[in-house]
């Protein structure tokens, strides 16, 4: 059974090799503020949180399912798409790009407790068949440090660590030692949940065991 990780993430890589999976990986070609913008605008309003890392993995992974059909038309297994968002205080984020940005989010966490949704959609390829899709929303809760310094604040944004991760933290490396309390699958703050994964397979009818290398 082939697998293919639509998403160049070095952390949802990780997860499945740790889980005894060597997928394939494809960047999905998706313009994700258009599809938020395009979302919002047929609603009138922001998509949730859930909504929205939902429709954005929906939309990666039939991307990458899409051209892998017609790129190799034996392919004979499943693509795995994902998208995480941090909410915090009644506001919703994603990558902060800038040491700036970075800085101020971390001075906001100090001490509080958000929310990591992450969507995931799941596509069953078969040669000569439509695809299948399973998708779902998984969530953690992060409680940060209250303690946490300004110097420590500034040495973790100097790493570059923060400024491409949901949220602008990790819990599985520099940043872990800055979160006391995680309620929830931890795979899911890493990037994408692995028991939510598994379920979906099933419900493709794929056996978790299958994906292992």
């Amino acid at each position: 059974m082939q697998v293919c990780l639509a998403s160049t993430s070095p952390a949802r890589l990780m997860l499945l090799r740790q889980a005894g999976i060597e997928p394939l990986t494809r960047a999905p070609e998706t313009d994700e503020d258009a599809v938020t913008a395009q979302a919002a605008a047929d609603r009138g309003a922001d998509l949730p949180p859930d909504e929205l890392v939902l429709l954005l993995a929906r939309a990666k992974a039939a991307d990458v399912a899409r051209r892998l059909a017609a790129e190799t038309p034996e392919f004979d297994g499943i693509v795995i798409g994902g998208d995480s968002m941090f909410a915090l205080g009644g506001r919703v984020y994603g990558k902060p790009y800038t040491p700036d940005e970075a800085t101020r989010r971390w001075r906001e966490m100090r001490g509080a407790t958000g929310v990591l949704h992450s969507g995931h959609s799941v596509f069953r390829i078969r040669p000569g068949q439509e695809p299948r899709e399973a998708t779902a929303v998984a969530e953690a809760s992060v409680t940060f440090a209250a303690d946490i310094t300004d110097a420590e604040i500034a040495a973790y944004v100097a790493s570059g660590e923060p400024l491409h991760v949901a949220g602008a933290f990790t819990v599985d490396s520099l940043g872990g030692a800055f979160i006391t309390r995680v309620e929830g699958d931890p795979s899911t703050v890493v990037g994408m949940s692995l028991s939510t994964i598994r379920r979906l397979v099933n419900q493709l009818d794929v056996s978790w065991p299958e994906l292992w290398s």
